[in-house]
């Protein structure tokens, strides 16, 4: 398995450079074909509003929308001329972004996004990430709106708890951890679910990463009094990680939104980029 297709999104926000430089790197570290699609998020209008001034409001809004989507065109021919990319292609789309990233997804071996920054400035819901992770069908890789400039994928922060989602995302991150230096699978709060993860946690994961050529070391963190979440970005943080592969949304997003969850931490506090699957 590897990367033949990435697929990266932009949107109105302004660390776009960002998740760019990440996604020529990985279409040239797998010679694969690089699509940039340019979609924001559609505010439908009110009734009262379509019937007062609906057409003056909607061509108003596609005008805005025609500016953002050529500023985004200047910044994406800017960083194919600087990676001298040959097998790129840029893309727009009128529809909805969650609509237009999830269709396009489908023909796409990774989904590249941007965290959101929370200004309300990148021309996308608020919940835009979350929805895209359940709809999707692809690993989503998420670049935070704040990171250094390292390269990707040299010190891998694996988070295992032997789910579907845990399963899924670890299978989808397999050409980025062959080709790291460094991967720690880390299983955390194991307690009275230890039997998910076999007689030994962590070691049939551990085999079967070695059996793909990953150099792997795998270890146990206990600490019920701190939320998985936040153990993990701890742990990234002390191992300098460069990259987090975990699963999305384990449990009901509804309960996530409710009582929080590890998904939840991650897309609001990351320190890395983190790739995630559902």
């Amino acid at each position: 398995m590897t990367y033949k297709t990435i697929l990266v999104h932009l949107d109105a926000a302004k660390d776009i450079d960002s998740r760019l430089d990440i996604a020529f790197a990985l279409a040239q570290k797998f010679d694969a074909h690089l699509v940039g699609l340019h979609a924001l998020s559609v505010t439908p209008l009110p009734g009262w509003a379509i019937a007062e001034t609906g057409e003056f409001i909607e061509n108003a809004q596609a005008r805005a929308r025609a500016a953002l989507a050529e500023a985004g065109r200047k910044v994406w021919d800017a960083a194919v001329q600087r990676s001298n990319c040959s097998k790129c292609e840029w893309r727009s789309s009128p529809a909805d972004a969650l609509d237009a990233v999830t269709l396009h997804a489908r023909y796409a071996d990774l989904v590249i996004i941007g965290q959101d920054d929370g200004s309300g400035t990148s021309g996308l819901t608020r919940d835009f990430e979350q929805h895209l992770l359940l709809a999707a069908g692809r690993p989503v890789l998420v670049i935070p709106y704040a990171r250094d400039k390292r390269a990707l994928g040299n010190k891998v922060l694996v988070a295992w708890n032997a789910s579907q989602e845990a399963t899924r995302a670890l299978t989808d991150a397999l050409p980025l951890l062959q080709g790291a230096k460094q991967v720690q699978v880390a299983a955390f709060n194991v307690g009275k679910k230890g039997g998910m993860h076999g007689e030994v946690p962590g070691a049939d994961i551990g085999l079967y990463l070695s059996r793909h050529g990953v150099k792997v070391t795998v270890s146990q963190f206990q600490a019920d009094d701190v939320d998985v979440g936040n153990q993990l970005l701890s742990r990234a943080a002390d191992l300098d990680s460069d990259l987090i592969v975990m699963g999305a949304y384990g449990h009901s997003r509804m309960t996530e939104l409710i009582l929080g969850g590890v998904t939840r931490t991650l897309l609001e506090s990351m320190t890395v980029p983190v790739l995630m699957s559902h």
